[in-house]
């Protein structure tokens, strides 16, 4: 009877290790987002996209690799420190495998260093700012997000190849502002020649009133020859109305916008024959990944399609899964091996996160604004897709 009293004992103290092992056996991601702030859509499509890329890639069933997923979400309120202690927290006392944020670029410098100190991946997803695989960059960072000088190139790509072009540029005082500002003067000094930027306009990023910005910028540009553009480079409600509302074609002066959601764009439609680049538009990747996303998402939001960070979210879920798949675990030297030059599936089709800074290498879209789109939604056409082999995007870290 004691034996057996021992050996059932015993057989109890295996079976609770093994629970816990199987608890230790969860794959942890942590997902950091703004959804308090100026910036709560795009975090809130982060976090859908996110979900979807994992129900997409696990089909529905949230384990990968024989482990359960656990998703952690944390709101960052869109202020930088707060970020940071999140992503210490996430990493500490949450003890994630890898985690993926932020919305804003501010709060994503700051949590560069965080991943060096434990150790742990970062996928940056979908802050922009080009010093995130830059200056500040440090090798347990990768990012499924497009770059500053990846929306400068294709932007410049947008513009005519030929004839003078002088751009003045309205952007956010703030790093992603003034990254995208750079970038772009790199971008169409190396495919653009033709086009000079010859006024810059930076606005505090809760700027409602534009009638200054505009006004120095139509001075700047009405007496210059050829073609007169002003570029906007704006997170958040955008300027266009306004700025359209002081009528720059007084002054011959056209407006190229950006990409942006489709909460913004839809104030793009009194402007026809507009152009731009966009990271990512529903109608625009053909393949079955998209179809399925747009399908999906259209089913479950009242035939709304999916959007520019929604399609984002879903490319850092196939990165992180893809990349525990290769690495065959959690381990960050493996995984860091694994995601050095991966190519993983998301809705815009095929990714490569570049060996030398860990940027994600995507395709853009030159788009036009559509005069008669049949629903709220439909207002885009594709002028050219911006192949990975077209933009020259260049190395910005020191590695």
């Amino acid at each position: 009877m004691q034996r057996v009293m021992k050996t059932a004992g015993l057989a109890a103290v295996l079976s609770a290790g093994l629970a816990l092992s199987a608890q230790a056996a969860d794959l942890k991601i942590a997902l950091i987002t703004s959804k308090t702030g100026p910036l709560e859509a795009y975090a809130k499509q982060t976090e859908t996209g996110f979900m979807m890329g994992l129900e997409y890639m696990t089909k529905g069933t949230m384990t990968w690799q024989g482990r359960k997923i656990v998703v952690i979400t944390k709101d960052d309120q869109f202020k930088p420190d707060l970020a940071k202690s999140m992503l210490e927290q996430a990493y500490a006392d949450d003890n994630v495998d890898l985690a993926v944020g932020t919305t804003g670029s501010g709060g994503a410098l700051a949590m560069l260093p965080v991943a060096e100190e434990h150790k742990k991946i970062l996928i940056v997803e979908p802050a922009v700012a080009d010093a995130i695989t830059g200056e500040k960059w440090n090798r347990y960072i990768f990012r499924t997000g497009r770059n500053s000088s990846q929306d400068a190139i294709a932007g410049a790509a947008a513009f005519p190849a030929s004839g003078e072009v002088s751009v003045a540029t309205l952007a956010q005082d703030y790093a992603f502002g003034r990254d995208g500002v750079k970038a772009m003067k790199d971008a169409l000094a190396q495919i653009r020649p033709n086009v000079k930027i010859v006024f810059e306009e930076y606005a505090p990023q809760q700027t409602t009133d534009f009638t200054a910005s505009a006004q120095r910028m139509f001075d700047a540009l009405k007496d210059k020859p050829g073609k007169r553009v002003i570029a906007v480079i704006w997170a958040g409600p955008h300027p266009l109305p306004k700025i359209a509302d002081l009528k720059p074609e007084r002054f011959n002066i056209e407006i190229a916008p950006g990409g942006n959601i489709l909460p913004v764009m839809k104030g793009y439609k009194p402007y026809p024959g507009m152009e731009g680049a966009v990271y990512y538009y529903h109608d625009f990747p053909k393949n079955p990944i998209n179809d399925w996303f747009v399908a999906e998402h259209k089913k479950r939001n009242n035939g709304n399609p999916p959007d520019f960070f929604t399609a984002g979210g879903f490319a850092a879920a196939s990165a992180a899964l893809t990349a525990v798949q290769k690495a065959g675990g959690t381990n960050t030297e493996k995984l860091i091996t694994a995601m050095e030059g991966m190519v993983f599936d998301t809705p815009k089709g095929t990714m490569l996160f570049r060996k030398e800074d860990h940027q994600a290498l995507q395709q853009m879209y030159h788009f036009k604004v559509k005069k008669d789109g049949k629903d709220d939604n439909d207002l885009l056409e594709l002028v050219q897709t911006i192949q990975e082999s077209g933009m020259p995007l260049p190395i910005r870290n020191k590695r």
